[in-house]
């Protein structure tokens, strides 16, 4: 199944997916290829992606979702790509993100939840 991400400032991923796990606004849901068409908004926080080379972890900060039984189409507000980031990048990275969170956050445990993810993320790319 395909993944796009686009921002403003472009296509932030595009790619083959095997599974995507999306902050959702009523929590964390899980799409694989088949999954039934839907819209939805997404809230601050990680998007995971899973596919056949591994892992890649997204920072969002708001934004919506269109899943068809082939293909996903993110539009989002803002977005920092964690995994792709190398060595000195990393940190840099993982800064942002905590910003981008930080703005956005809902709440104290959604933000702690969210930078869980983040520092976790950065843990297995180093």
């Amino acid at each position: 199944m395909k993944l796009e991400v686009v921002a403003p400032l472009g296509k932030i991923y595009e790619g083959e997916v095997q599974e995507v796990t999306l902050p959702g606004e009523d929590g964390e849901f899980g799409v694989l290829e088949g999954h039934a068409p839907l819209v939805s908004t997404l809230k601050a926080g990680v998007v995971d992606i899973k596919k056949d080379g591994g892992e890649e972890l997204i920072a969002i900060n708001w934004g919506y979702v269109e899943v068809s039984p082939e293909k996903i189409t993110m539009i989002v507000d803002e977005a920092v790509p964690l995994s792709n980031s190398q060595g000195h990048d990393i940190a840099d990275a993982i800064q942002k993100a905590k910003k981008l969170m930080a703005d956005f956050a809902e709440s104290s445990q959604a933000l702690a939840y969210t930078e869980g993810k983040i520092e976790s993320a950065a843990r297995n790319i180093i």
